[in-house]
């Protein structure tokens, strides 16, 4: 690791962006009082202000704002109601539900409000009056994933990631989770709220010990075995640190709450004779992991300076007395143990601490798995976050607690080669510093919040700024990208630190471990592989046509299970096979290109449906021709990979898929003419739907998987040429178009951002680049299109309509189309958008959406 003059070590963290009001508001918080903030992992960050009125001095708004990381200037500010300053935000395991609490002991709990990130409403709350809130938390649901560095080069997702034994904190019958919420009050109480499936709220409270003493901090961590785990001090670093279980059960259909006291410790500061008075308060108070309570981190602190500590709980023999020892022993007796805690290592003296920051990702510490991280410099889980009120951070090992990287807050006044004195002086008037700090899901991000209420974004790097070979740097990149994807957690952060020129090796070596899986595995993450391709893609003008291919095949993927999901077998006893399965079945081995020769082996019967389900169906089944006619329109075009639509021209699955596709509306054509697609020909004869079939299936059999790929022959281009003088070639306007800064972050310059002004953005990136591609034009008089539902919505839509946070997809907020069929297609999107993917199989997370209201 490079060090710097001073023999610190380099910078490792960079400025993502700053966000800032464009007039900051007038901020009531004393010094004692931090801001809170919390991160999703769903990429939503929470965090707390509170406002003067203006016109009032004594009004006083207490503040939550919710932003999603790719569209920081789009603040989701709610008024929370709170009478007091809000103490605690804590969001869901699944980064769908917020938390949070406040100096009278109120305790409110919020969700989207038909799915959108910018619409939040809160029906549930529980209140321990006049009882500040010190900690909260969710109940822990039984999910506990372990992260093995040391089977990153396996084949198998399940050695990578395996899911640990571990009990839910409640449960229900039959063994689910019981959802419900934990805080801890500053009187030392206890409280508890579980949902109950009717809806309802269970409450209960209790004492954490009989005699109970002020809690000023306190932190919550839960066992394998379903207990809770509290830890709390009284703000002194001369008091012991005390530890309770906590076990939670509903008897008779009331909440039960049972504490037992735990061993507890004495600061190490305070047994030392040269520091026992100069570090009084202990100000930070964290479990190392939710899931692991037997290590936790302290931090006292004085004015001017902190000093932090790292304990473990250990089980160690108890000594026996001297008059015991010669005695024979008993066979199967064991020496009694004891638990007790011990230090595993402190810091220095450090300047004074603001805020601490843990990592998310569960990384598993074994002494194998350790000494692979080291070896290949796989930093991410490893390191903890402290921030300085000099402005600076500092990342930590999470157990030596030795220095990984420094970032240098502008306040700082730090420049590369200069000289350092021990103590940096202050710069005059009030020092820029972060009160709250969060890592992001792979701890390859910190959000913080300083101050003065700005919001900042750094990248935190993989290696923390240890010069690797590009192979290991892909390696550990791929890494995460495998455990989001597995996982569910959006993987914006991963993409921080993805250079162009890394994309194209990424999106191959992704491809290749994805198919190195079991089926079962492949068909869960089918549609999350190709939305991670999709946002690969837009980082690099070279790729950017790549990531309108992955998109078309998203939405292919969802039309052709939709339309397949509408045939019914004819008779009830019915072989194992669907009709869908047969169809494909029975296309992928007919290679004939006469589509009604194809249908001649098909079950007629079993396509037979009403008319209004496929009428209300046209829109999808007009943007499979189009997306036909399209391709084989550009098939003479494709000499480079440049261009969109060249992905599908070797991919023989998605084209055997629009085969099918074709083959079911020529059917449904003859039950229902008006759900045809509609195609402009040059002469009234034409048979569209036979020509499109014919050169479909002969660019098809050059791809087919069951045989080595081929270039189509000439007289296949020769026929493609001449489509756009039979057929009039539609303008694919309906790829989304993205306007989310990932693609802005390529370089090492922090961009400067406004709350509520996304034109301050600064031209660049992929997507600008690649602006000449006709696909990514639009100009300002284009209709706007619906890019879920296919259908145009008019220059000036006067329909609100909502908008994906990741990929930029648009579509109406209600539905014009009332058929059940129609409804069977929307239902798909009320929760996921096109880039979400299906359910995966550890825990649910889908992308958010975000209202836009109609121009005025």
């Amino acid at each position: 690791m490079r060090k710097e003059p001073c023999g610190r070590p380099a910078g490792i963290m960079e400025l993502a962006y700053v966000c800032e009001w464009e007039k900051r508001p007038k901020s009531v918080h004393c010094p004692s009082v931090p801001l809170v903030c919390s991160w999703s992992c769903r990429n939503l960050v929470a965090f707390t202000t509170d406002l003067k009125n203006d016109s009032d001095d004594t009004d006083v708004s207490h503040m939550i704002h919710i932003i999603d990381t790719e569209h920081p200037w789009d603040v989701y500010s709610i008024n929370s109601g709170h009478s007091e300053v809000i103490s605690c935000l804590e969001w869901d395991q699944s980064g769908s539900r917020l938390l949070s609490a406040d100096g009278d002991g109120q305790i409110k709990c919020w969700w989207m409000s038909d799915h959108l990130v910018n619409s939040w409403e809160s029906v549930l709350s529980s209140s321990v009056d006049g009882d500040p809130i010190v900690a909260l938390s969710w109940l822990h649901n039984g999910v506990k994933l372990a992260l093995h560095v040391e089977m990153s080069g396996s084949t198998n997702f399940g050695e990578k990631f395996s899911r640990v034994k571990f009990s839910p904190s409640l449960t229900l019958f039959g063994g689910k989770p019981m959802e419900g919420w934990l805080a801890v009050t500053v009187s030392g109480l206890v409280t508890v709220s579980l949902l109950k499936p009717g809806g309802a709220l269970l409450t209960a409270s209790e004492s954490l010990c009989r005699l109970r003493g002020r809690v000023a901090l306190a932190d919550i961590a839960f066992t394998g075995g379903g207990n809770i785990v509290v830890a709390a001090t009284d703000g002194s670093s001369s008091s012991p640190v005390q530890f309770y279980k906590v076990v939670v059960s509903v008897v008779s259909e009331k909440c039960r709450i049972d504490t037992e006291l735990l061993p507890s410790l004495f600061l190490r500061c305070t047994t030392d004779p040269l520091r026992r008075e100069k570090y009084p308060a202990v100000t930070h108070l964290k479990f190392l992991t939710r899931e692991n309570s037997e290590q936790v981190l302290l931090c006292a602190s004085n004015q001017s300076g902190s000093i932090v500590e790292c304990w473990s709980l250990r089980k160690e023999g108890l000594p026996v007395n001297n008059i015991f020892q010669h005695r024979s022993p008993v066979v199967g007796e064991k020496q009694p143990t004891i638990l007790k805690w011990r230090i595993l290592t402190t810091t220095s003296d450090l300047e004074r601490v603001s805020a601490v920051a843990l990592p998310k990702l569960p990384i598993s510490i074994s002494n194998t798995d350790l000494k692979v991280a080291s070896d290949t410099k796989f930093c991410p889980g490893l390191g903890l976050a402290l921030a300085f009120h000099d402005g600076s951070i500092q990342i930590l090992h999470r157990l030596s607690l030795h220095t990984m990287g420094v970032f240098y807050g502008s306040s700082s006044n730090q420049r590369a080669g200069e000289e350092l004195a021990i103590k940096r002086q202050r710069p005059g008037g009030a020092t820029l510093h972060f009160k709250a700090l969060q890592f992001s899901w792979t701890s390859l991000a910190l959000a913080g919040v300083d101050n003065h209420g700005k919001l900042h974004m750094l990248r935190v790097s993989p290696s923390m700024g240890q010069v690797l070979e590009m192979n290991t740097t892909l390696r550990h990149l791929l890494f995460l990208l495998e455990y989001c994807m597995v996982t569910g957690y959006d993987w914006w952060d991963v993409l921080l630190h993805v250079q162009p020129s890394m994309v194209h090796n990424l999106v191959e070596k992704l491809h290749e471990e994805y198919m190195r899986q079991n089926q079962a595995l492949q068909q869960v993450l089918a549609t999350r592989i190709v939305a991670v391709k999709a946002s690969l893609c837009k980082l690099s003008t070279a790729t950017a046509a790549r990531a309108c291919d992955f998109h078309a095949k998203l939405l292919l993927i969802a039309i052709s299970s939709t339309l397949k999901s509408l045939l019914r077998p004819h008779v009830l006893n019915t072989p194992d096979k669907s009709p869908g399965d047969r169809l494909a079945e029975i296309c992928s081995k007919n290679s004939d290109t006469d589509i009604d020769k194809v249908m001649i082996n098909l079950k007629t019967e079993e396509f037979v449906l009403d008319g209004p389900p496929l009428q209300s169906l046209q829109q999808l089944i007009q943007w499979v021709g189009d997306f036909v006619l399209y391709l084989l329109a550009n098939l003479p075009n494709q000499g480079s990979m440049v261009r969109p639509g060249f992905g599908f021209m070797r991919d023989g699955a998605s084209l055997g898929m629009l085969r099918e596709m074709l083959v079911m509306i020529r059917i449904w054509g003859l039950l229902k003419p008006g759900c045809l697609p509609t195609f402009t020909a040059t002469s009234d004869n034409q048979d569209s739907m036979q020509l499109l079939f014919r050169l479909l299936t002969k660019l098809w059999l050059c791809s087919r998987e069951d045989g080595p790929p081929q270039d189509p022959d000439e007289s296949l281009i020769d026929e493609c040429c001449l489509l756009p003088s039979q057929l009039l070639v539609p303008s694919m306007d309906w790829l989304p178009v993205n306007d989310g800064i990932i693609v802005r972050l390529q370089g090492k310059q922090p961009i400067r951002l406004q709350f509520g002004k996304a034109s301050s953005l600064p031209t660049g990136g992929a997507v600008a680049a690649a602006a000449p591609l006709e696909l990514f034009t639009r100009s300002p008089g284009s209709q706007k299109m619906d890019n879920l539902r296919c259908v145009h919505m008019g220059v000036c839509p006067t329909e609100e309509s909502k908008a994906c946070t990741r990929c930029g997809c648009v579509t109406m907020l209600r539905s014009p189309n009332k058929t059940n069929a129609m409804k069977q297609w929307e239902q798909r999107w009320i929760k996921n958008c096109l880039c979400g993917g299906l359910s995966p199989y550890i825990t649910s997370r889908s992308p958010y959406m975000t209202s836009r209201s109609p121009p005025t």
